[in-house]
């Protein structure tokens, strides 16, 4: 068990929360943790309560990175979907190579990069950062695991944009066409990180693809929701330019946010998430959640109640 505290950056939200669950969970094994966040907020508090140390500080600044990482021999590099992201990145690994002494780095990715090559143009700016931010990390020479989870089950795609249709008339509105999906909850994810930074030796230069249990189209997707909450929910093709459009009228989305989901939705519709993998099992030992399973769990925000 490490000694020294295991580093988590992006601990205080972000889709799917994979930072604040990975904290969770070693904090549970009486593991040091020390958390990282942009902002002192309520959030921050939450992981004092589990009895982390916070650092608050900003990625893209070497001088908060360095006081982040000092001491630190395992840790996780999360973040939310940025315009800057890039830049934390290699602001990271810079400062990671000249003054840390890391056993392990785990980087939070995408799957979408597994299938994008240097001049592949299809995908997101966010993906395309992704892309990039993995190159920067394996020319660092730092001993990195990639993680790339598939679309979270956590994401807005799943949750709160259609929340409002499945609870009042029972619909699935997404514009994913015949496109068969295989989303994981971030929680599934975070199981990896933490079994990852638990003993990296095994997985040290490794690249792990990530999904849920099984792949299927939106249709079967529909019938899960339909029997986690005991009513009929029937999916609903709807045109992704009018969809587009009413996701940019959000006031609560960055248009760089706005055109990831977009793409993600694009992308979708394209077949590119018919992907299927069993690695959650492989290095847990427990299956990845069904999303019968997880919106059963989050049943409330499906049935009209976020709380």
């Amino acid at each position: 068990m490490p000694e020294a505290p295991v580093l988590v950056t992006g601990a205080g939200g972000g889709v799917g929360g994979v930072g604040r669950s990975v904290v969770e969970m070693l904090r549970e094994r009486d593991i040091p943790v020390r958390a990282m966040v942009h902002h002192d907020d309520e959030r921050a508090d939450a992981l004092r309560g589990m009895g982390a140390e916070v650092v608050v500080g900003d990625l893209t600044r070497p001088d908060d990175v360095l006081r982040a990482i000092d001491g630190v021999a395992r840790m996780l590099f999360s973040m939310s979907v940025s315009l800057s992201y890039l830049e934390a990145t290699a602001t990271l690994a810079s400062v990671a190579r000249t003054e840390g002494s890391l056993e392990v780095l785990v980087n939070i990715s995408q799957m979408t990069v597994s299938q994008m090559s240097a001049v592949s143009t299809d995908e997101s700016h966010q993906q395309r950062l992704h892309y990039l931010s993995e190159q920067v990390l394996n020319w660092s020479g730092l001993p990195v695991v990639h993680v790339r989870p598939t679309a979270f089950l956590d994401n807005p795609l799943f949750t709160t944009l259609v929340a409002p249709a499945i609870a009042d008339n029972g619909t699935l509105p997404l514009p994913f066409g015949s496109g068969r999906t295989s989303p994981i909850a971030a929680r599934d994810v975070a199981r990896v990180v933490a079994a990852v930074l638990l003993d990296p030796g095994p997985h040290l230069g490794k690249v792990y693809d990530l999904t849920g249990p099984r792949t299927e189209d939106m249709n079967g997707v529909a019938a899960e929701y339909s029997r986690a909450l005991g009513r009929k929910v029937t999916y609903e093709d709807v045109p992704p330019g009018p969809w587009t459009e009413q996701l940019a009228a959000r006031s609560d989305l960055s248009q760089h946010l706005v055109d990831h989901i977009a793409t993600m939705a694009r992308l979708q519709r394209e077949n590119r998430y018919d992907r299927s993998t069993r690695t959650v099992e492989e290095i847990t030992g427990t299956p990845a959640q069904s999303v019968e399973e997880f919106v059963a769990e989050h049943a409330q925000m499906f049935n009209g109640s976020s709380h």
